[in-house]
């Protein structure tokens, strides 16, 4: 895996693209600059041999053309601050201006670009889109884990014009190497958390997981599909009727392959989708009429606490329930504490991105398990085993 750890940048022009896709509030304040801060660490390095870095992004999803609210610029100020460097910015991703400004750029400088989705190229993977960027630099870094899944001119496109003069970022290594742990050489027993809507969404995710996992957890909305594949009441609880079939499909083989797929024993239920309605526990497969589950219940909670605590290797991927609810969020907290024990008794664990990220963040355990991936989509089908544009741009060679 060639990283920017085997590149000298003294005197070059660093190609970067990174994932600057934060939240911004209505006056354009950064509200969590977590993905920026983990660019870092690879802009630094680049500075500090002697180069410079041209970085490239997207935020947000703005239509049809430019649009002030979506613009880079809103990020500038702070970018200077946690790089302490010197920030030149270009109000055009491509164009001359951002030729003359990437040219002139001195050592220890860097030059950030305005939003790539500025333009339509950018999403199609326009070759000649992508040449333009691609005159900026002398190496390219990838360091966007979380648009790594995207055939894009700045994720995979643009790499085919820098021969091997091309690596991953610290991010994308970090990614790649902790994936890979789990997925390739898990210690034993592996403990697998599932959770959020739907089974379709994490179909194959379950197929790939059942070749390597000893148990799986079920949780969130999709557990009810299972529960009523098994013949259970579930009252109003998130249901996929034409995935009950698959569900019996994936139960027959996680039993044939010896792995223990495990549903919630009970549920906390509420008689609407609402924080301050009614509230009941019952066993899962036995939900009242007008009542649908919204969490796990404390015999469930007990369980996979149990097993979490017992596992070497810990993928977690997907809340419990709706945890945004505070009636609703003690089956998440529960699996994110029991998570940051195991790994404070040497297990090996990893949270999927997405929601299961906003979760242990929101319980302040960020800091207690192995690690966060910053990309729940691109992580997702990395454990699906697709072959990721972003990662396979970087490691095809050129001879």
């Amino acid at each position: 895996m060639q990283t920017v750890d085997q590149f000298d940048f003294s005197g070059k022009k660093a190609l970067v693209r990174v994932d600057f896709n934060v939240p911004l509030n209505d006056s354009f304040d950064i509200t969590d600059d977590a993905r920026m801060m983990a660019a870092v660490p690879t802009i630094l390095k680049i500075l500090k041999d002697g180069g410079s870095a041209i970085l490239m992004s997207h935020l947000g999803r703005p239509k049809g053309g430019p649009n002030p609210a979506f613009s880079l610029n809103h990020l500038v100020d702070h970018l200077g601050k946690i790089t302490g460097a010197h920030i030149h910015f270009a109000s055009d991703c491509i164009g001359e201006d951002a030729i003359s400004m990437a040219q002139s750029i001195k050592p220890g400088e860097i030059l950030l670009l305005e939003n790539l989705r500025f333009y339509d190229e950018e999403k199609s993977g326009d070759a000649d889109f992508a040449k333009k960027l691609a005159r900026y630099g002398d190496i390219y870094v990838n360091d966007a884990f979380g648009t790594a899944h995207r055939a894009h001119a700045s994720t995979s496109v643009v790499a085919s014009s820098f021969g091997n003069q091309k690596c991953f970022g610290y991010i994308m290594a970090n990614e790649i190497a902790n994936a890979n742990k789990v997925i390739a050489e898990p210690a034993k027993p592996f403990v697998a958390i599932v959770g959020g809507a739907k089974v379709s969404d994490k179909l194959l995710l379950l197929e790939n997981l059942m070749q390597v996992a000893d148990t799986i957890l079920i949780g969130g909305g999709m557990a009810y599909t299972f529960v009523s594949a098994l013949g259970g009441k579930i009252g109003t609880s998130l249901f996929e009727a034409d995935r009950v079939e698959l569900a019996l499909e994936l139960l027959e083989k996680a039993k044939a392959k010896g792995v223990k797929l495990t549903l919630p024993a009970d549920s906390v239920c509420a008689d609407g989708f609402t924080n301050d309605g009614g509230l009941l526990t019952c066993s899962s497969d036995s939900i009242k009429d007008g009542w649908m589950g919204l969490d796990i219940g404390p015999k469930a909670v007990e369980a996979y606490v149990s097993e979490i605590l017992n596992a070497k290797t810990v993928l977690w991927n997907g809340p419990m329930g709706v945890f945004e609810f505070s009636n609703f969020e003690n089956g998440t907290k529960s699996v994110a504490h029991a998570v940051a024990d195991a790994t404070s008794k040497g297990a090996f664990t990893l949270i999927g991105g997405g929601d299961s990220a906003a979760a242990i963040k929101q319980f302040g355990l960020k800091d207690d398990v192995s690690y966060v991936s910053t990309g729940g989509g691109a992580l997702l089908e990395y454990f699906e085993g697709k072959e990721l544009p972003g990662i396979a741009a970087i490691n095809a060679v050129v001879k």
